[in-house]
């Protein structure tokens, strides 16, 4: 049958109207590569369009600046998202009850910065929060953005730090007068916690390698327990390569040679210093996004802050740069399972970027935090 009908189709084709209309050909043929190419829509749940709460912490130094420029361009979006506003500041002594129920009932924060006293016995509000919330992993992600020179291309580092634990466990006491033992405190546990988040991540994100950061060959029980910790994970994602770096070792590399990083597994302390490096050889703190995540909650906010949240002068004269903040914004959208929304945002501020024309200080410009807040809004399609 197979046989007697070959000869019959080919004289069919060989009559057929595309055969003698090569436009017609092409044509088809580019109608069929487009239906090809042509994005798979995303199919929500009934209800996942349905608006959602968010609590917000302006903070304080430029956080109020900086949230209401993500408040205009939701606004502007009609974004499925409204906020719950608190008023909080690093000088309190604690985070307020009424906050802490709000986001656990929200799930979803987004905050300014809190600026911590220095010295002076005042415990952080944000490792309170942290603790509180049991948001153990904090994710910061330094990329180079298109249009903005920087001295490394291909930076592309994801840096995952432990949360909740080591030298930021807060317990510190006077042994005698004059005499400081600060306590850092390394569990299986929370270690094999934030090893397993950094290779999922890794895994989710199609990313090719984690990368360890310890001090193991000085701290050989805490730092040797995380290492030991992450090796084990790591036999669990043979598609994903893995390997370890001394922490002053990898201070060094970030700085000379950046782009041979992908994702970084970091205790807590580390993680600060190594997330604020690698933000400040990626573009700078302002244009850094970041959150803290844990099994039931996230705060998003500005991935590294490295001392300008309380920068006065940028608050009097509002140039506070948005960018931050607005891409991490994009990732809380993305977290809610509204893509569409973070893309759209994501693509309005890497253009503005890009173009160069509404720039604030940091960037080598002199634009106002509501001109490249206005620029951004007018880049939305």
């Amino acid at each position: 049958m197979a046989r007697r009908s070959l000869p019959i189709l080919k004289q069919l084709l060989s009559k057929s109207p595309s055969s003698e209309n090569p436009a017609l050909l092409s044509s088809c043929f580019k109608s069929s590569i487009d239906a090809q190419n042509r994005s798979v829509t995303y199919m929500p749940r009934p209800g996942d369009g349905a608006p959602r709460a968010v609590t917000l912490i302006p903070g304080d130094g430029i956080g109020p600046l900086v949230t209401g420029a993500v408040e205009q361009v939701m606004d502007a979006m009609h974004a499925p998202v409204y906020f719950e506003k608190f008023d909080v500041h690093g000088d309190m002594k604690k985070v307020p009850q009424e906050v802490i129920d709000s986001i656990k009932k929200n799930k979803v924060c987004l905050k300014g910065g809190l600026v911590t006293p220095v010295g002076g016995g005042v415990s952080s509000l944000n490792v309170q929060l942290r603790k509180e919330l049991d948001l153990y992993a904090s994710l910061v992600n330094c990329f180079n953005l298109p249009g903005l020179p920087t001295r490394h291309e291909n930076v592309d580092i994801v840096v995952i730090r432990e949360n909740t634990e080591g030298e930021y466990s807060g317990l510190e006491h006077e042994v005698v007068p004059g005499v400081v033992e600060s306590l850092k405190v390394i569990t299986k546990f929370c270690s094999e916690r934030i090893a397993k988040y950094a290779f999922e991540y890794a895994y989710l994100n199609n990313r090719k390698k984690v990368t360890a950061v310890h001090k193991a060959n000085i701290m050989k029980l805490a730092d040797g327990l995380f290492l030991e910790s992450c090796r084990e994970v790591a036999t669990k994602y043979p598609g994903i390569k893995y390997n370890e770096v001394i922490v002053d070792n990898c201070c060094m590399q970030l700085v000379s040679k950046p782009e041979q990083f992908d994702v970084m597994v970091t205790p807590n302390l580390y993680g600060n210093l190594v997330a604020n490096t690698a933000a400040g050889i990626a573009g700078g703190t302002g244009v850094m996004p970041g959150g803290n995540v844990g099994a039931d909650h996230a705060v998003f906010e500005q991935g590294a802050s490295a001392g300008n949240v309380g920068n006065e002068r940028l608050v009097e004269q509002k140039k506070a740069n948005p960018v931050a903040l607005l891409l991490s914004s994009a990732m809380m959208l993305r977290h809610l399972q509204f893509p569409s929304f973070a893309d759209r945002l994501e693509t309005a501020v890497k253009k503005v970027i890009f173009e160069g024309k509404y720039r604030t200080k940091d960037l080598g410009g002199q634009s106002t935090t509501q001109e490249v807040v206005d620029a951004v809004i007018a880049s939305l399609d």
